[in-house]
């Protein structure tokens, strides 16, 4: 049976962190979702290196960090798939499973928006899915619409109001934190314990991914 309401967070997740599970949280309880499925990407297409981590690193990544959140989950989708993974085409493989355009909610930080005139087939992608624009430190929301205003027209409030999909803004309190600061921290020989879950952190010392993990105890 189809989730009614079904959020979506794509993300190269090299590596998951807290940013990303408070941009899900406040997506999922801003709009009831019935679940927020991470869907790591296998190459992402607005980035010039592929990611640091294998797919399966980065998935038991995602694994260990929702691991105590019941409406999250993660899916291997894209990471079974070749080539760059291409939202468009995330979620035409989610219609022709049966999910419908409304039900589908697909969840982007305010950053990300400001740039979605550059994703392919823009701005038919917006009617495949109703859009969640998350805040992120340092990108407005207003400034992010700015730099689109021919999306105003899209926004909205309450989804079960309108008949098509729309582009909902949830204000909310992200911790400022990036993948690259954490890779970053990490190859200095750093702790990274107030930017992602413990088991995360656990993981990739275990595993000694992004390099001197090994440094962090010694």
């Amino acid at each position: 049976m189809t989730v009614a309401r079904t959020g979506i967070l794509g993300g190269t997740f090299d590596p998951v962190h807290y940013g990303h599970l408070d941009a899900a949280a406040a997506a999922q309880a801003a709009l009831a979702l019935d679940e927020v499925v991470f869907l790591p990407s296998h190459v992402p297409p607005h980035r010039q290196v592929h990611p640091r981590a294998s797919g399966y690193h980065r998935f038991a990544l995602v694994a260990l960090a929702i691991q105590d959140h019941s409406r999250f989950r993660v899916s291997e989708d894209e990471l079974t798939r070749e080539g760059p993974s291409f939202t468009i085409e995330t979620l035409r493989r989610l219609h022709q499973r049966g999910h419908q355009p409304t039900q589908l909610f697909f969840i982007l930080g305010s950053d990300a928006f400001a740039d979605i005139a550059t994703w392919r087939e823009f701005p038919a992608v917006l009617d495949a899915a109703h859009f969640v624009v998350v805040t992120r430190p340092g990108a407005n929301l207003d400034a992010a619409l700015a730099r689109n205003p021919t999306l105003a027209g899209r926004v909205n409030t309450d989804d079960r109001k309108c008949s098509g999909t729309g582009i909902f803004f949830v204000p909310a309190n992200t911790r400022d934190v990036s993948s690259t600061a954490i890779r970053a921290r990490l190859a200095a020989g750093h702790a990274i314990d107030d930017l992602v879950p413990g088991p995360v952190a656990a993981y990739i010392e275990g595993n000694d991914l992004y390099g001197a993990v090994n440094q962090l105890h010694g």
